[in-house]
């Protein structure tokens, strides 16, 4: 009977798999995802968004206390008030009205805005306002709101012709453009109070801010040319009174409100030039509770100002905490643009120099954020002989405030007579200092550091971790004296696993103890704590069990204002174990030495935890690679409450299964990797595996991989329902061999495999996508095991991509090759046999697999040449090649249009050699030129290619 029983629910799970379909292409645009979540203050409401691949999102709200739930079409970026009475959110019109105003090409002031809602959580009424372009809370206070509206629409206008909606587009563009350069049109801005219900509407408002503690909104309103009566100038609106004071009466460009902490002084810049005037003179304002009217703070002819420098418009203004001190930024004076220049008649050039610490490409793409540069400068509000302190400038370029604003100095850094390296060594040695706000002397302390220096909260120290010795150093603000804090310990707090031809980084810190006392740094599994001064001996605070169990702990901080961790109560960790690949969270007090105390280990990912300010809850999403991820609350993550229930589509799709799989390769080296097989899997069928590897991938063994067209990667789910095996191998690195080291682990992770019935060793193909496209062009020209490949973004020629330029950023690609992803650790002229011996171009005579190669115009990492250059070859040699060339595309596909094309082509490519498939036709005979934006040659042939 036993035996009966078991046959019967085989039989029956057999045939409830059977009805499962396999994912098409047509799944993608409603597959959802967790968007923002967040909690009310009093933990009663949880708020978050289940967002679609290409579709409306929706906004829920949870009351946790009654379990009531409202469910918002559309919402999206929720705030709760203070209070917890009340949020607000915005409304995004329909995806297809929007689709709609694109086809039909709408101007942008006639393109579907947002509207705001406003929900009363006591009653989940809602109150919805149309066509609002923003919204604010105080941070504190009574439940207020401030939003302002887009402009209206002229409705009056009568019907164009295709001609002058073309003319009007540009007229629109250019006029937005001078409005850039002179002052621009505002808006209506409404204020409201939620609790009474009464509101104010202010006209021309072009920037608005709330004080703190939400009892005075700044306001700038532009005026208007058509209204002669419309309000000019900065106004601030006592909130609780009613009543409102006008700080500056005249016409002007008016922002970056700033309160102090106290919300009782306000400061912002703005100027009063000729709109016709492209460099702006600007002014600092300062205005209190006491005076009635703005004053001018800092002008540009100021005491302690340098010659030929001013104040910059693009520079945030910072209250120091105390509110005595003030930091904002100063600039060089630009040269206003000759107009009486002819364009025409000028030559366009780029001249480069080899004394220019930055290539021409890295300055072009670079040039706007130099040209907005700001360098930052302090003054004393409340001195009696008030002057200003630069305390940076073009050779001392970065600074950060220390203690927020209180400490008499700020950290400041420079890179400057270490930039020409940078283009072989991807990154520039600092030399930091302590500059004095008083007098703006400077104090070295280290010079020429390969790493990363930060100050402590209260300014006591400044922490520095230098990769060439790879040893955490602590420099006392007060003795100017520096300690070396990990000595005497056989503990590595580097990457224990580089395989990169550059000194490893370092694992980090988890911050500082109250009052700088003590400070938690990371090795690879626990948590350190150090004396700052490094008279007491280190303590693991995790007392080993990290290494012990080799799990991973790292601080979770559930208050982001908090500047320190606490001693006194128990803090989260988030906890990896490098073993199984689950995730969780464990209990631990950082200030005693003791094992951490387990919370939740589970086969599963879980985002960060978002706590509610004021209760002991937490909001969190959690899945894995079979359950989709939902958002969860829970108070103390033992017992949880779920909240959504995302992708239920997903039980009548034949799903899959991931599992840790582990070898050792030839030369003895262990190496891990996830085997992703197809839920109705059956061991005594053979399957067709896909290969697919960057790096290592097998920490990501309990992520959800959504089917969606992916910019580059392979689209696992997809592959996996249609019946195919994927491998995703780790690989690490010898350097030098990039290549042999991608055969060493991959080749061998497949051949264990192999030795599987199931694993069809005939029907194997390979994908990679930029370092991982590099490695399946070197792998097809070494081995003919792979039935087809596919290359993203390869680089196919070391030698001539070694000089190339990485236009996204400007930087030259030397660096790559000798420091980073590329591993040769040489130059080019130091080791050419080496990158010959890495490079697939100088192999193709022996490829015989099958490759599809993706370059794209527009790439900005990998020259797309290499692509041509490995295609063009391979064309000459008579082997079955394709090369797409997404026009004006990224290195990875960002046109959402492109990217479902390329799923579909991935699967006739694979499904043709892999599963004996009929071929489209843009293999077999390709798509001219002639025909392009016609057909596509996705239709399927009895030809062969």
């Amino acid at each position: 009977m036993q035996k009966k029983l078991t046959l019967f629910f085989l039989l029956a799970a057999s045939v409830t798999y059977a009805q499962k379909r396999p994912l098409d292409h047509n799944v993608y645009d409603t597959w959802e995802s967790v968007g923002p979540k967040q909690l009310s203050n009093n933990g009663q409401w949880a708020g978050f968004s289940i967002l679609q691949q290409e579709g409306d999102a929706s906004l829920y709200f949870s009351n946790l206390l009654n379990n009531s739930k409202k469910v918002i079409p559309r919402g999206s970026a929720l705030k709760f008030s203070t209070d917890s009475k009340f949020a607000a959110f915005l409304i995004k019109p329909q995806f297809k009205e929007t689709r709609l105003a694109k086809i039909k090409k709408k101007k942008p002031e006639e393109m579907p805005k947002d509207s705001l809602g406003l929900i009363n959580l006591s009653n989940l009424a809602i109150t919805k306002v149309p066509r609002v372009k923003s919204f604010s809370f105080p941070e504190n206070g009574a439940a207020l709101v401030a939003y302002q509206l887009e402009k209206p629409l002229d409705t009056a206008k009568k019907v164009k012709t295709d001609t002058e909606q073309k003319k009007d587009a540009v007229d629109f563009f250019a006029e937005d453009e001078k409005a850039d350069k002179g002052a621009k049109e505002g808006s209506e801005l409404i204020f409201k109070n939620l609790a009474t219900g009464t509101e104010r509407s202010f006209k021309f408002v072009t920037e608005y801010a709330f004080s703190k503690n939400g009892k005075q909104l700044a306001i700038a309103c532009s005026g208007s040319k058509k209204d002669k009566t419309a309000p000019v100038g900065v106004f601030l609106l006592n909130t609780e009174k009613g009543s409102l004071k006008t700080l500056v009466s005249k016409k002007g460009n008016y922002k970056g409100f700033i309160f102090d902490e106290d919300s009782e002084h306000l400061v912002f810049l703005g100027e009063n030039s000729p709109e016709k005037k492209e460099i702006k003179d600007y002014n600092i304002y300062y205005n209190s509770l006491t005076l009635d009217t703005a004053q001018v703070l800092v002008e540009n002819v100021f005491p302690g100002m340098p010659a030929k420098w001013a104040i910059s418009g693009d520079g945030k203004l910072t209250f120091s905490k105390d509110g005595d001190k003030l930091f904002f930024g100063i600039a060089p004076v630009k040269k206003e643009k000759d107009t009486t220049l002819v364009d025409f008649e000028h030559a366009k050039l780029d001249i480069w120099g080899y004394k220019d610490d930055y290539l021409q490409p890295m300055q072009l793409k670079n040039a706007d954020r130099e040209s907005k540069r700001s360098y930052l400068t302090y003054i004393d509000i409340f001195n009696s002989d008030p002057k200003i302190v630069p305390l940076t400038d073009i050779k001392l370029p970065e600074a950060s405030i220390i203690n927020e604003g209180t400490s008499r100095y700020v950290l400041a850094s420079t890179d400057y007579g270490n930039r020409i390296p940078s283009q072989w060594t991807g990154g520039t040695a600092r030399t930091y200092y302590l500059v004095d706000t008083k007098t703006g002397s400077r104090k070295k302390i280290v010079e020429n550091l390969d790493g990363r220096a930060i100050a402590s909260p209260a300014g006591n120290y400044v922490l520095y971790f230098d990769k060439k010795t790879s040893n955490w150093y602590n420099y006392n603000t007060t003795t100017e004296k520096t300690v070396q804090l990990n000595t005497g310990l056989n503990i590595k707090f580097a990457d224990e696993e580089n395989d990169v031809p550059d000194e490893p980084e370092a694992y980090g810190l988890a911050g500082w103890t109250e009052d700088d006392k003590s400070v938690l740094i990371y090795d690879r599994y626990d948590i350190w704590s150090f004396s700052p001064d490094g008279k007491s001996p280190a303590k693991n605070v995790t007392n080993g069990f990290g290494r012990q169990n080799r799990i991973t702990f790292r601080y979770q901080a559930t208050d982001t204002a908090a500047r320190f961790i606490t001693k006194k109560e128990d803090v989260w960790l988030n906890a990896f174990n490098n073993n199984t690949k689950e995730n969780g969270f464990y209990r631990s007090n950082l200030g005693e030495t003791k094992n951490p105390q387990l919370v939740v280990m589970a086969p599963f990912k879980y985002s960060i935890l978002v706590k509610a300010k004021d209760a002991e809850r937490y909001i969190y999403d959690k899945g894995n690679y079979t359950l989709s991820p939902n958002v969860y609350v829970s108070t103390d993550l033992k017992t949880e409450t779920k909240l959504s229930n995302t992708n239920p589509q997903q039980q009548n799709y034949n799903w899959g299964t991931a599992e840790l799989v582990k070898w050792t390769t030839p030369k003895g080296f262990k190496s891990e990797g996830i085997l992703y097989k197809p839920e109705n899997f059956d061991p005594n069928k053979k399957y067709p595996m896909i290969v697919y590897f960057y790096e290592k991938l097998s920490d990501g063994l309990y992520s959800y991989n959504a089917p969606a067209p992916t910019p580059s990667r392979l689209n696992i789910p997809f592959f996996v329902s249609n019946g195919y095996l994927v491998f995703a191998p780790d690989i690490s690195y010898q350097t030098g061999h990039p290549g042999q080291s991608a055969m060493e682990y991959i080749n061998s992770g497949v051949e264990t495999l192999k030795k599987n019935n199931w694993v069809d060793g005939s029907k194997i193909g390979i994908q990679g996508q930029s370092w991982g496209g590099y490695q399946v062009a070197y792998l097809i020209t070494q081995t003919n095991m792979y039935a087809a490949a596919w290359a993203g973004a390869p680089v196919a020629n070391m030698t001539s991509a070694y000089g190339g330029i990485r236009w996204e950023s400007g930087m030259n690609r030397q660096f790559q090759y000798e420091k980073t992803q590329s591993r040769i650790g040489a130059t080019l002229w130091e080791k050419p046999e080496l990158y010959i011996e890495n490079s697939p171009l100088f192999s193709l005579p022996k490829v015989n697999t099958p490759v599809v190669i993706m370059a794209n115009d527009a790439d900005g990492a990998v020259p797309w040449y290499q692509g041509i250059e490995m295609f063009t070859g391979l064309k000459r040699l008579g082997k079955p090649a394709w090369l797409l060339n997404y026009n004006n595309e990224a290195h990875n596909l960002m046109l959402r249009q492109n990217r479902k094309d390329i799923q579909i082509r991935e699967q006739q490519f694979f499904d043709y050699y892999l599963k004996g498939a009929k071929a489209p036709v843009w293999m077999t005979s390709g798509v001219p030129a002639t025909e392009k934006g016609k057909t596509w040659g996705f239709e399927l042939t009895d030809e062969k290619p």
